[in-house]
């Protein structure tokens, strides 16, 4: 790689290999999620927090203050929506040239082997790579399941996790599963777990990190799971203490109940 490829990489995955990114790119095809409805409110608590944000363009311009310093991983999929007939249909829809505009450090777009569009998104990512290639721009393939898909197992996500890396992709977002270290065995570029929907407890969000990261990712872009949470301050500091900081489970979990025990007196 060249040197700007590895700098904006290393923006994103810290010296010790780890990264810990915000996802809060959900309004692409959600609209105005439930906490996200003001993103500017909700994120700017967290950033200094975070590794990287993962937004659109529009949130950037609108909602990022550009004094913060924090890397942007930029959307710059879309073209479909969840009333839509399939979540597959995606396009390209923002330049790697206004990528550079907006200074981000990595551009993402989703996946989705073996939906309807499998094909088309599977193009767009080998488009992306050739741009992103030219000009030193690291891509981060998206391993989307959508709404027919449902849940999938490791053999389909190492499949989809390998072929976003035969194609380029410099990292990839995917799930966790059963077996999971098999999926990162079988992926030669670092995998970050996706927070996916929102859980019933912190335990069962810390659990996933903890997971994640002792079973072969080097880290997580979560979302829902932190700023959906009533706490979202201790829950992503909680989340850096197992990435980064090696806590075990009991021990990240009690940043967030300190927080709770505070907000209480």
């Amino acid at each position: 790689m060249d040197w700007g490829m590895k700098n904006r990489l290393a923006r994103i995955i810290k010296p010790d290999g780890r990264t810990v990114m915000l996802a809060a790119d959900h309004g692409y095809f959600l609209g105005p999620t439930s906490r996200l409805e003001n993103p500017r409110k909700t994120l700017e608590p967290l950033i200094p927090y975070a590794d990287a944000i993962m937004v659109t363009r529009g949130v950037v311009r609108t909602s990022i203050d550009p004094i913060s310093n924090v890397p942007i991983v930029l959307r710059v999929s879309g073209g479909n929506s969840i009333i839509g007939e399939d979540l597959s249909n995606e396009t390209i829809t923002t330049s790697v040239k206004d990528a550079f505009r907006i200074n981000a450090s990595a551009v993402a777009l989703s996946i989705y082997v073996g939906a309807k569009h499998e094909h088309q998104t599977l193009a767009n990512l080998a488009k992306l790579v050739d741009e992103g290639e030219e000009y030193g721009m690291p891509v981060l393939a998206v391993t989307a399941v959508g709404k027919e898909l449902g849940n999938q197992d490791a053999r389909y996500l190492a499949l989809a996790c390998r072929i976003a890396a035969e194609l380029g992709a410099k990292f990839v977002k995917t799930y966790y599963c059963d077996d999971f270290q098999k999926v990162a065995d079988s992926c030669p570029v670092p995998l970050v777990v996706a927070g996916g929907k929102k859980l019933e407890t912190e335990r069962d969000v810390l659990q996933l990190v903890y997971d994640s990261v002792t079973n072969g990712a080097i880290g997580v872009d979560m979302g829902r799971n932190i700023w959906q949470n009533d706490h979202p301050v201790a829950m992503i500091k909680a989340v850096r203490a197992i990435v980064h900081d090696g806590a075990r489970v009991d021990e990240a979990l009690a940043i967030v109940e300190e927080a709770k025990v505070k907000e209480e007196v």
